[in-house]
C-alpha cells in the first residue's frame, strides 16, 4: 500500500513502474524499425515458400501425393538439374578464381587508390547487370556478327564461329555469367583479402619463407574458407540465373528455371505443381550452399580473429 499523502512514496512508485505500467508489459520499440522488413519477407517470401511447398506434395487435382516429387526424376528434368548444376559450377569456378586474382591485384597489389575506387564502384554494378541488357550487350559483342566477333574475322583472320564456338551454347553461357560473377566475387573476397595482416608476411619473411611459402602455409589457408564461401554463393547466384539465359536462348536452354517457368505459364506445358516441385529442389540446393556458406564463414571469421 501507498500512502497518496507521501508524495515520495508516488515517485519512488513512478519509477518503478515507469509510465504506469509494469516492466513487463512496456513494449520494445526497438522492433519497430525491422517491423516492414519482417513483413515483407514474411508476405513475399515465406508465404511464398511455403506455398510452393504445399503444391509440390500435391497432384493436379489437388490430392496430396509424392507423385509430383518422384517425377522429377525424369530423365529430362533429371538431366535439366545436371545441366545447371554443370554451368553454375563452371561459371563459380571460373569467377571465382579470376575474381580473385583481380581482388589481389587491387588489394594486395600496390594499384594506385583511384584504380581501386573506380573498380569497386564498377563491381558493385556489374554485379547486378543482368537480364535483357546483358543479353544485348553480349550479342552485339560476340555474336555472329558482333564487334568482336568481326574484328577477329576480318583483322587477325579467326573466325571463331567456324571453329566451334558459339555464345549460345555451354561454355559461351558461361561467358556470359562471368561479367556478373567476377564482380560478385571481387565484393564478396575483398574484406578477406583485407584482413590479412601485413604483420604475418613480415614475420614469415623474417624467418627465411619466401613469397610462395607465406601464401602456400599462411595466406592461401586463411583465405580458404572465406573462397569456398563465395563461390558457393557464386553457385547458387548462378543456379537460380533465370532471365539473362532466357534473353539469349529464347527459352530454348533447358537449364532449371526456364524448364519451371514453361511449367508454370507455357502454353504447351502446363504443370504448376511439377513446377513447385522443381522450385522446391531448387530450394534444397540453396538451403544446402547457403548453410556450407555460413559455416565456412564462421570458420573464416574464426581464423582472422
Amino acid at each position: 500500500m501507498v500512502d497518496i499523502s507521501d508524495g515520495h512514496g508516488l515517485a519512488k512508485e513512478g519509477r518503478r513502474f515507469g509510465s504506469g505500467f509494469p516492466m513487463s508489459l512496456r513494449l520494445d520499440w526497438n522492433w519497430l524499425g525491422v517491423a516492414p522488413y519482417l513483413t515483407f519477407a514474411f508476405l513475399f517470401l515465406i508465404l511464398p515458400i511455403l506455398y510452393l511447398i504445399q503444391g509440390a506434395f500435391q497432384t493436379p487435382d489437388g490430392s496430396y501425393s509424392l507423385t509430383t516429387l518422384i517425377s522429377l526424376s525424369q530423365p529430362q528434368l533429371a538431366g535439366s538439374y545436371w545441366l545447371s548444376i554443370r554451368l553454375s559450377f563452371v561459371s563459380a569456378s571460373l569467377g571465382a578464381v579470376f575474381g580473385l586474382f583481380l581482388a589481389c591485384a587491387l588489394i594486395l597489389g600496390g594499384l594506385p587508390s583511384w584504380m581501386r575506387r573506380a573498380f569497386m564502384t564498377y563491381s558493385g554494378v556489374a554485379s547486378n547487370f543482368a537480364g535483357v541488357p546483358l543479353a544485348f550487350a553480349f550479342i552485339a559483342t560476340l555474336g555472329r556478327l558482333g564487334l568482336a566477333t568481326l574484328i577477329l574475322r576480318d583483322v587477325f583472320g579467326l573466325n571463331i564461329y567456324a571453329a566451334g564456338f558459339s555464345l549460345f551454347s555451354f561454355w559461351g553461357l558461361a561467358i556470359v555469367y562471368l561479367y556478373f560473377q567476377m564482380p560478385l566475387m571481387v565484393l564478396m573476397i575483398t574484406p578477406a583479402l583485407e584482413g590479412l595482416r601485413p604483420q604475418w608476411k613480415e614475420a614469415a619473411e623474417s624467418l627465411g619463407a619466401s613469397t610462395w611459402q607465406y601464401w602456400r602455409h599462411i595466406g592461401l589457408p586463411i583465405l580458404a574458407p572465406s573462397v569456398l564461401g563465395c563461390f558457393l554463393l557464386l553457385f547458387a547466384n548462378a543456379f537460380g540465373t533465370l532471365a539473362t539465359i532466357y534473353a539469349l536462348t529464347g527459352g530454348n536452354y533447358e537449364v532449371v528455371p526456364i524448364v519451371l517457368f514453361q511449367q508454370i505459364r507455357g502454353n504447351v506445358l502446363y504443370n504448376p505443381n511439377l513446377g513447385y516441385a522443381l522450385a522446391f529442389g531448387m530450394i534444397l540446393i540453396m538451403i544446402v550452399t547457403n548453410s556450407l556458406y555460413f559455416l565456412l564463414r564462421r570458420r573464416a571469421e574464426r581464423w582472422q580473429k
